[in-house]
């Protein structure tokens, strides 16, 4: 594989500082140092745009500058002029970034900052971004003070829907109009938090989700709180299953969807468990464990992409051991296909999403690094 570390930033933190900081540091602490603010960001999103040869880029910044490009043909990163209609809150796209059947790109803001800082923050906006003119605009906040992690276009009802934290919910906005529709809350927080990276539709137009019991008067929610639902538009109502995704090991239980996908087979797929994957019957929710790619240390798969050849593509592993997972799903077989190192031995933490260009080169997100700011990995594989 041909593999380049590509660096908006180049901000590096020593391990005094990762072991002074590291789950002490809350959000102003990180807002009032000058490197954390200006320096470190996070890949978290990206979208190929083949029309003016562009990888569109979702991160995470403590400064409120969420939106680039990397231009492929000047070989450089590109500033969209996101600080002009900046809220300093605006802290990331998470999984957000979403082409429209205009032809123009989508977005929507999540946060880092606690509730202490409610009322203060306005709430995650929708995004419009015109790849022609340029032009850059906040269209509306669907739902005040609320924030928005996760996005999916639906064309046919010229909606996108939208995966808000805090609180966990499912909410439309469409996108001719502005209505805003609240389909209510996904989880509790009991247990942690119930929703994916993502959201996807499957081939009826519904939108898949985790969801999570709460068992408010037991002591935990128990082994089997993880569970999948959807939202149905056509019955304008939230379906909520009772089963979830299999533990790998075969023992009682569920475990969270990490990710969803749904590549036109017939079929949805998801990932978690360590990376594992999963497929889903999108009529009655149930699924099946498939395999775990890396079963013998901590690993993640939080995006796949149809390749060239057909086949998903993404990047499994974390804590800087990652390497290029190959998936055939139509047969059920995967393949590592080499670690993401660079050729000057530098190694990529963990990755949050994944795109492909026309030419097959492959463009990875890699995020929360706590060592580092972020790199765009650019990924082609030997065929």
């Amino acid at each position: 594989m041909r593999i380049r570390a590509l660096k908006l930033y180049d901000v590096h933190f020593g391990n005094q500082w990762f072991d002074r900081v590291l789950d002490r540091w809350n959000y102003g602490d990180f807002k009032a140092d000058a490197s954390w603010r200006k320096g470190w960001i996070s890949f978290d999103c990206c979208l190929y745009n083949s029309s003016d040869e562009r990888v569109y880029l979702g991160l995470t910044s403590f400064d409120a500058d969420i939106f680039k490009a990397y231009d492929r043909a000047s070989d450089a990163f590109v500033d969209l002029g996101y600080h002009q209609i900046a809220d300093p809150f605006d802290a990331k796209f998470h999984r957000s970034l979403q082409r429209g059947a205009d032809g123009c790109l989508y977005a929507a803001i999540a946060l880092l900052h606690d509730v202490d800082r409610l009322h203060d923050a306005p709430g995650g906006a929708v995004i419009r971004y015109d790849p022609r003119s340029h032009e850059l605009r906040k269209l509306a906040i669907p739902l005040p003070h609320v924030y928005i992690q996760a996005t999916v276009p639906d064309p046919t009802h010229e909606a996108l829907y939208c995966l808000c934290f805090p609180p966990e919910k499912l909410a439309s906005f469409n996108l001719r109009t502005a209505e805003v529709r609240d389909y209510g809350l996904i989880g509790t927080g009991i247990g942690g938090m119930a929703q994916a990276e993502n959201l996807v539709l499957d081939d009826q137009g519904c939108v898949w989700s985790n969801w999570q019991v709460t068992r408010a008067w037991q002591t935990q929610p128990g082994a089997d709180a993880a569970r999948l639902c959807k939202l149905d538009p056509a019955q304008e109502r939230l379906v909520f299953f009772d089963c979830g995704l299999p533990r790998p090991a075969g023992a009682y239980g569920t475990v969270k969807a990490e990710a969803f996908f749904n590549f036109h087979d017939g079929w949805l797929y998801a990932s978690g468990a360590n990376g594992s994957l999963f497929r889903i019957d999108p009529e009655t929710a149930a699924a099946r464990y498939l395999f775990t790619p890396i079963a013998d240390r901590p690993s993640r798969l939080a995006a796949l992409v149809l390749g060239p050849d057909g086949c998903a593509y993404g990047v499994t592993g974390r804590e800087g051991r990652c390497e290029l997972l190959r998936f055939d799903f139509r047969h059920d077989r995967y393949e590592l296909l080499g670690p993401i190192v660079d050729d000057r031995g530098e190694a990529c933490w963990q990755v949050h999403d994944i795109c492909v260009t026309d030419d097959g080169t492959f463009y990875a997100c890699e995020n929360d690094n706590p060592h580092r700011s972020g790199y765009l990995w650019e990924i082609y594989p030997e065929r």
